[in-house]
C-alpha cells in the first residue's frame, strides 16, 4: 500500500501500487501505470533455468572459442605417459630439385610398448610443403590440422600460396602458444625462394638448415647424414640417403622402426609413399 497525490490533485489517496509508477496525461486526466522491470523467475530445472545457470558462470563463454583461438585441454604430466607417442626418427634434406623427408613407421605407449607398426608420420599441409609428426600422436595431429587450415585460409583470402618463411613463422607461433605438448616436427617445402627445411622445438624455436633430424633416433641418423649428405644432390639421391639414415636409427633406437615413409616435394606437387622394406630404396 502507498499514499500518493496525483499531479494537479488536491487530495491524497491510499492505493496499492507496484514498483516504479509512471503517469500519462490523457486529455485533462492523469492515468497511472507501472513499469515491472523484473522477469518471472524460471521454474527450477527447466531448460531456461539451466541455460541461465550456465550463463551465470563467470568462466563460461556462450559464444564458444573465438576465431584463431587454440584449445586448452587440461591434462597432467602423469597422464601423458599413457598417450600414444611416435618415438620417431624424422629426417629432412634440401636438394636442387626440392626437398625429401623420411620418417619411420612406429608408434608406442610411453616408449615401452609398440602400439602401431604402420603410422604415417609425414603429412602434406600446403600445396608444396609437408610436416612430420614427432611427440604425442594427438598433439602432432592437431598441430598439422591447424597449420593445414591456416595455409588454406591464407591462399583463399590472398589468392596466393603462403611462403615457407610465413608458414614456418606461423608454425613456431603455434608450437609456442598452443596445447600441442612436446612436439618437435620438421617443416619442409618449396617456394619461389627455393628449398627449405626447418626444425621446430616446443618453445617455438624455428631453425633452418640444409638437413636436419628430430626424434629419439636423431643421434644415430645425424651420423649417417654427416657422412653421406652432399649439396646439390638430386631427389633420388636424397631419398636413398634419407632412407639409410632412418634404417640406421631403427637398428639402435627402440622408438623407431617398422619401415619408412618418404615424402618428395617439388615445385609441382607432393608425393608420399610408404615402404616396409628398406631394400626398395637402397
Amino acid at each position: 500500500m502507498r499514499t500518493i497525490q496525483l499531479p494537479g490533485a488536491t487530495a491524497t489517496r491510499t492505493v496499492y501500487l507496484p514498483t516504479n509508477p509512471y503517469y500519462r496525461k490523457l486529455g485533462h486526466l492523469y492515468v497511472a501505470g507501472f513499469y515491472e522491470p523484473s522477469m518471472r523467475t524460471p521454474m527450477d530445472n527447466s531448460q531456461f533455468s539451466r541455460n541461465q545457470d550456465r550463463l551465470d558462470n563467470a568462466n563460461s563463454d556462450p559464444l564458444g572459442p573465438s576465431i584463431g583461438s587454440l584449445p586448452d585441454p587440461q591434462i597432467s604430466e602423469s597422464e601423458l605417459e599413457n598417450v600414444n607417442k611416435t618415438g620417431t626418427t624424422t629426417v629432412g634434406l634440401t636438394t636442387d630439385e626440392g626437398v625429401v623427408v623420411a620418417t619411420d613407421m612406429r608408434a608406442s605407449l610411453g616408449g615401452r610398448f609398440v602400439s602401431s607398426k604402420d603410422v604415417q608420420k609425414v603429412e602434406q599441409i600446403h600445396p608444396n610443403a609437408v610436416l612430420t609428426l614427432v611427440g604425442s600422436v594427438g598433439g602432432a595431429q592437431s598441430f598439422i590440422k591447424y597449420l593445414r587450415v591456416e595455409a588454406s585460409l591464407y591462399e583463399t583470402r590472398r589468392g596466393e600460396k603462403m611462403s615457407m618463411k610465413a608458414l614456418s613463422t606461423l608454425a613456431g607461433n603455434f608450437a609456442r602458444g598452443g596445447p600441442f605438448f612436446a612436439i618437435r616436427p620438421i617443416l619442409a617445402g618449396v617456394d619461389e625462394e627455393g628449398s627449405h627445411v626447418y626444425s621446430l622445438d616446443p618453445a617455438g624455436g624455428v631453425i633452418r638448415d640444409d638437413y636436419t633430424v628430430t626424434g629419439s633416433g636423431m643421434q644415430v641418423a645425424y651420423g649417417t647424414l654427416e657422412q653421406h649428405y652432399e649439396e646439390g644432390m638430386s631427389n633420388e639421391e636424397a631419398k636413398e640417403v634419407a632412407a639409410r639414415a632412418i634404417q640406421s636409427a631403427t637398428e639402435r633406437d627402440t622408438g623407431s622402426g617398422n619401415g619408412v615413409f618418404i615424402a618428395e616435394v617439388t615445385e609441382e606437387d607432393v608425393e608420399i609413399q610408404g615402404h616396409k622394406d628398406f631394400d626398395e630404396l637402397l
